[in-house]
C-alpha cells in the first residue's frame, strides 16, 4: 500500500509511527479526532487493517433474541427500557423464546445475539434457564449473551460474585459476552447520563474475571452524546490495556449514538465524517485488537461499505430483527441477508469471509 503523505507536520510524525508499527498515545489519539484531514486518517487505518486482515471481510448469519425490554436502569440514551406494567413491557418465558425461534429461525443460523433490560421482577435462575433452554434446542447455535452490566446486575441480584455467575452461565452454554453497557467509560459521563448501571471500574473488571475463565468477550463505545474526545481516546486506552494483559477481547464496535425522540435532548445524529474518523482512530489506536467493526445498524449500510476502506473488517451479521438502536430512532434496516451482506462487501472491493462466533471461517464468497 502506498505511503500516506500529508502536509501537516504532527500527522506526519504520526504516520511515521503508524507506519514503523509503534503504538499511539492519547495525544496522538487527540491529535487524530482534532484533524480535518479525513482522507489520510482513512488511509493510514486502512494500512493497519491490511497488515491484519488484508482485504477480508468478516459478518456472520446471526439472530437477535430479547427475553425482556423491563429494566431497572434509566439510561438518558435509551428507549428501549420499559417499567413492569407500562404498555408494551415483556418478559418471556424460555419456551415461548423457541416457539419464536422455530418461526423465525434459518439453518444458517450460527448465533443467538441475546441483549435486554435488567429485569429485577425476576430470579438470576430465570436467565440461566433461558439460556440454557436454547442450548438444549439448538446445541449447535453459539449463544452469545448479557453485557458486563447485566453481569454486575445479576450478581447484585443473586448475591454471587462476578466469577460464580460467569460460570453459572457458562455452565448453562453462555459462549461470550455482548459488549455493551459500556457506554462510555468515564464517571463524569455516566453520572450525566444517568447510566444506572455498571461503573466503569466494575465493568472493565467484569471483562478481565470473564477472560480468565477463557470466556472471550466484545468491546463497544457509544459515541456521539456529551462525551469529550479526550473520554473517547481514555475509553479505547482502557480497553487497550485490558487486551494486553488477556487478549480475550475479539472486536471493537464503536456505536454511533441514536436520538431517543424528536423531543430528546440528543436531537441530531452523528456526522457521516465523525462516524468515519472515529472507527478510523479506533483502529489505530485499538493496535492489539483484530477487527473493528462497522456497525450498520448505527451508521446505515452504505456508510458501512465506506468504512470498509476506513479500518473495519467486520460488519456484524444478518440480525434477523434489531430492536434496542430501532427504538431509539435508527433509520437502518433491522436485518440483512446473507446476499445483502455479501452484496455489501463486494461493492466495496473486500472479499465476504462467513465466520462463526468465534471468528473461524465458515465460508469465503
Amino acid at each position: 500500500m502506498n505511503t500516506v503523505v500529508s502536509t501537516d507536520n504532527r500527522l506526519k510524525e504520526i504516520a511515521d509511527k503508524v507506519e514503523a508499527g509503534q503504538r499511539l498515545t492519547k495525544e496522538d489519539g487527540i491529535y487524530l479526532y482534532q484533524s480535518d484531514d479525513l482522507l489520510t486518517i482513512g488511509q493510514l487505518a486502512d494500512k493497519v487493517n491490511y497488515r491484519k486482515n488484508k482485504n477480508q471481510v468478516y459478518f456472520i448469519q446471526n439472530m437477535t433474541l430479547y427475553f425482556t425490554n423491563v429494566c431497572e436502569a434509566k439510561c438518558a440514551f435509551c428507549n428501549f427500557k420499559k417499567t413492569e406494567g407500562d404498555e408494551g413491557a415483556y418478559t418471556i418465558s424460555p419456551e415461548e423464546m423457541i416457539e419464536y425461534v422455530e418461526k423465525n429461525i434459518n439453518p444458517n443460523v450460527r448465533e443467538f445475539h441475546i441483549t435486554g433490560g435488567h429485569n429485577p421482577n425476576v430470579p438470576f435462575e430465570y436467565y440461566v434457564n433461558c439460556i440454557k433452554t436454547l442450548k438444549k434446542h439448538y446445541p449447535n447455535v453459539a449463544i452469545k449473551a448479557h453485557t458486563a452490566a447485566e453481569i454486575e446486575f445479576f450478581s447484585r441480584m443473586s448475591g454471587l460474585s462476578y466469577k460464580e455467575v460467569l460460570q453459572t452461565l457458562m455452565d448453562a452454554g453462555l459462549d461470550t459476552l455482548t459488549g455493551g453497557g459500556a457506554e462510555i467509560l468515564s464517571e463524569r459521563y455516566r453520572k450525566k447520563m444517568g447510566v444506572g448501571k455498571a461503573t466503569t471500574d466494575q465493568w472493565l473488571e467484569i471483562q478481565q474475571v470473564a477472560h480468565s475463565l477463557g470466556l472471550r468477550t466484545h468491546a463497544t463505545m457509544l459515541y456521539g452524546s456529551i462525551e469529550t474526545i479526550e473520554e473517547r481516546i481514555e475509553h479505547m486506552l482502557q480497553l487497550r490495556e485490558i487486551q494486553d494483559k488477556t487478549q480475550g477481547f475479539y472486536v471493537f464496535i464503536p456505536l454511533a449514538v441514536q436520538p431517543k425522540s424528536t423531543e430528546a435532548g440528543i436531537k441530531r445524529r452523528t456526522a457521516a465524517v465523525e462516524d468515519l474518523k472515529t472507527l478510523a482512530i479506533s483502529r489505530l489506536m485499538l493496535d492489539n485488537f483484530d477487527h473493528i467493526k462497522a456497525y450498520f445498524i448505527n451508521i446505515g449500510t452504505q456508510l458501512t461499505q465506506v468504512a470498509l476502506s476506513f479500518g473495519a473488517s467486520d460488519v456484524h451479521g444478518t440480525l434477523v430483527e434489531e430492536r434496542i438502536s430501532h427504538a431509539a430512532g435508527a433509520l437502518s434496516p433491522a436485518g440483512l441477508t446473507r446476499d445483502e451482506l455479501i452484496h455489501l462487501v463486494k461493492g466495496a472491493n473486500r472479499t465476504p469471509i462467513e465466520r462463526d462466533t468465534f471468528y473461524n471461517e465458515i465460508r469465503r464468497w
